[in-house]
């Protein structure tokens, strides 16, 4: 997918989901007048259609027409109950707004998400084009990178890094690399993406918490959680299995469903003295020894 177009699907969603219901001629208006139409072309209505196509395939976003009212988000009440599609939405729109208003640039702060914008459009456009791609990676915990060929399945975003859950040739299993400093090339080829049938990202990472992968299975994990921390844990819960099972005026205590990875390890730890595993009594071993290595790293 080229950069120019990427640009314009954002600008498309965002513009339609903006207005509700718009109309076929509104939208060339606006187009005409955004400023990421820098040579002021017009939408024309096949290119306009193409775009719609595009979106659909690629976002999963669908744009439909009512004769009367106009063009309009078919699908908005199954993106609000996404959270992955939600958050999309919201991006792009906030991305187009940023677009659309460079001039306040200056006086609107963001996380950086390394290496995004040029990896993120490759992996995006072989796996809607159904196509292997070959990449030159090299992780943390080795001293050269490899150049090797790995099937996209999903993209994921966790902790200001964008992820790509892809099996390699060499490998029966899935595996994930990150779009950032690690990922040193990335070509799309003309082989042909094979992706297991019924494959589901929701459902893959459902059992776990960030992006480390795990061959435990997922069990039941209960955490204490101080009060004045509730209502954070409430309103941005760590994981969708989350459930309340207790709470005093001291305390609450949540019950997840997951795999017990080192991201969720370090996740409860980040939390320092306001959360404490309480079950499975292993996993609350393995925070109990990361805690004593910080202990002795302060000479306590």
């Amino acid at each position: 997918m080229a950069k120019n177009y990427f640009n314009r699907y954002v600008w498309l969603i965002d513009t339609i989901n903006r207005h509700g219901h718009i109309s076929r001629e509104e939208i060339s208006r606006l187009w005409e007048r955004s400023r990421l139409n820098e040579t002021g072309e017009e939408l024309y209505e096949r290119t306009f259609h193409n775009h719609r196509a595009a979106i659909l395939e690629t976002f999963g976003i669908e744009i439909k027409c009512d004769r009367s009212l106009g063009y309009y988000i078919a699908n908005s009440d199954d993106l609000e109950g996404n959270g992955l599609r939600q958050w999309l939405l919201e991006s792009l729109s906030l991305n187009n707004l940023m677009n659309e208003s460079s001039d306040m640039r200056d006086r609107i702060l963001f996380e950086k998400i390394p290496s995004s914008r040029k990896w993120l459009p490759v992996f995006v456009n072989a796996m809607r084009d159904g196509k292997a791609v070959e990449i030159t990676y090299q992780s943390f915990r080795r001293d050269a990178p490899n150049t090797f060929t790995i099937h996209p399945y999903c993209l994921k975003l966790f902790k200001q890094r964008w992820y790509v859950l892809g099996r390699s040739d060499e490998y029966d299993s899935p595996w994930i690399y990150a779009l950032d400093e690690r990922m040193q090339d990335a070509v799309p080829l003309k082989k042909a993406l094979k992706k297991p049938a019924g494959f589901n990202a929701a459902d893959f990472f459902s059992k776990y918490f960030g992006v480390v992968l795990d061959d435990r299975k997922p069990s039941p994990i209960r955490i204490k959680v101080a009060a004045d921390q509730v209502k954070y844990i409430e309103s941005l819960p760590l994981h969708d299995s989350q459930a309340m099972l207790e709470r005093t005026a001291e305390y609450s205590i949540y019950e997840y469903y997951l795999v017990p990875t080192y991201d969720f390890r370090r996740e409860i730890l980040s939390h320092g003295p306001d959360m404490e595993v309480l079950a499975p009594e292993d996993f609350r071993d393995e925070v109990k020894a990361d805690i004593a290595r910080m202990y002795n790293n302060y000479g306590l």
